[in-house]
């Protein structure tokens, strides 16, 4: 099972959502089917055409957004008021404009991680989870990212660690540091190699020439995750495990590609462990893309099951 054919929304828009932030959203599928939220990931990433593609369009209503700060959402690359309790009350903000009871959630990456944080806050509003890549930010999940995966891709870890060479702050600060000062010439460089660095890092295969991404789409994804990860998050320690008992009685589906290095499966074995009724499908022979061709089958697989559960 592959992806379903292109589709155009047939509603989208911009809502105010306080804080001078104001989100795109966009509809697509069928008006009268049963709705489903897209949760992408970073922070920072942004939504994009394919990802409608994962649901049957004949039977979800397939309910994409921009989070703060990235995508078509303005302000760009914003760090005012971007924490997670604000991604959150936006996901419910726009819930509530769009006239929604509850929705399926559908996330990777860092986009497991909201859904799991919205799913605890608003269990009443959720009808289930496909979740991919699963990431929990636990602390060692960060000093993974920044220097962990460097053992399967030391090539990309050394020119990464290069743009920040020598500077005491470390890593991680001397990145944020970077990402946050005004000038374009120092944030714009540390934006292309944070995001050159996760790229290379992505996939089973890695893609041998990919196109530089466009400067705002690199400075609000590389800054926003930057800032979430300064700040652990803006999570306790332990919080979406400790949380489980909110949302253990929902369905859920968890795909997880064997060889994903930026997520690795550690986390979403240790997530179906705590979710009784959740769902574990590993892909052997994929990495961290959604869009690897045994995890983007998988993934399409899960939303129908969960549909034809309903």
């Amino acid at each position: 099972m592959d992806l379903f054919p292109p589709i155009e929304p047939f509603a989208s828009g911009m809502l105010p959502v306080g804080d001078g932030h104001q989100l795109y959203w966009e509809m697509s599928g069928n008006p009268r089917g049963r709705p489903a939220l897209f949760v992408h990931g970073g922070p920072g990433g942004g939504t994009a055409p394919p990802y409608r593609r994962f649901f049957d369009p004949e039977r979800w209503k397939i309910v994409l957004f921009d989070q703060r700060g990235c995508g078509r959402s303005r302000p760009q690359a914003s760090l005012t008021a971007n924490t997670t309790a604000h991604l959150i009350a936006d996901m419910e903000a726009l819930r509530r404009h769009l006239a929604i009871e509850s929705w399926l959630l559908f996330g990777g990456s860092w986009g497991s991680t909201l859904a799991l944080a919205y799913g605890q806050a608003h269990p009443g509003r959720v009808t289930g989870f496909v979740l991919r890549g699963i990431f929990l930010f636990r602390r060692f999940e960060v000093e993974w990212f920044l220097d962990g995966m460097g053992r399967f891709f030391p090539e990309a870890h050394r020119r990464f660690t290069a743009h920040v060479a020598g500077d005491p702050e470390g890593v991680l600060a001397a990145y944020h540091r970077r990402l946050v000062d005004p000038d374009p010439n120092v944030h714009l460089a540390a934006a292309r190699a944070w995001c050159a660095y996760e790229e290379a890092c992505c996939r089973l295969i890695p893609h041998a020439d990919m196109p530089e991404a466009d400067a705002g789409a690199a400075l609000a994804m590389a800054r926003i995750e930057c800032h979430y990860m300064v700040h652990d998050g803006f999570f306790a320690p332990g919080q979406l495990l400790d949380g489980m008992d909110r949302i253990a009685h929902l369905p859920a589906e968890l795909v997880q590609g064997r060889y994903d290095v930026i997520c690795p499966p550690v986390s979403a074995a240790d997530l179906a462990r705590a979710w009784p009724e959740a769902r574990l499908t590993v892909i052997p022979d994929a990495g961290h893309s959604a869009m690897e061709a045994g995890t983007r089958a998988a993934l399409v697989a899960a939303a129908d099951r969960l549909l034809g559960a309903s």
